[in-house]
């Protein structure tokens, strides 16, 4: 069961291409965007969609997979976990992201 501890699975459409960030360890890491759209009924009984945006990191050999083979608008189905940050902007704000990381994906189309 501790594999459902901190899961999340989603399927979607990539907004961007995979951008991917070098550091200087060597470590690589690899962002992208994630579109998933709700279907629901409003008040007047007409079908609309509700899209939300996800940001979606992947690391290593994940990350650089995801890089070559992901572009902008294709379907993919992911499993990952939510990662909290915490951080402080320039001007001395806190603020807070949410993102999730990739550990496997699927394409769809």
């Amino acid at each position: 069961m501790n594999t459902l501890r901190n899961k999340v699975s989603l399927i979607g459409r990539l907004g961007a291409q995979p951008e991917v960030v070098k550091f200087e360890s060597g470590a690589a890491l690899t962002r992208f965007s994630l579109a998933t759209n709700e279907p629901y009924k409003n008040k007047a009984g007409e079908w609309q969609e509700q899209t939300q945006w996800h940001e979606i990191t992947a690391w290593g050999k994940t990350g650089e997979i995801v890089s070559k083979l992901l572009k902008k608008g294709q379907e993919v189905a992911i499993e990952g976990r939510i990662v909290n940050k915490e951080y402080e902007s320039k001007s001395g704000e806190k603020r807070f992201s949410t993102n999730i990381e990739l550990r496997e994906f699927l394409l769809l189309n």
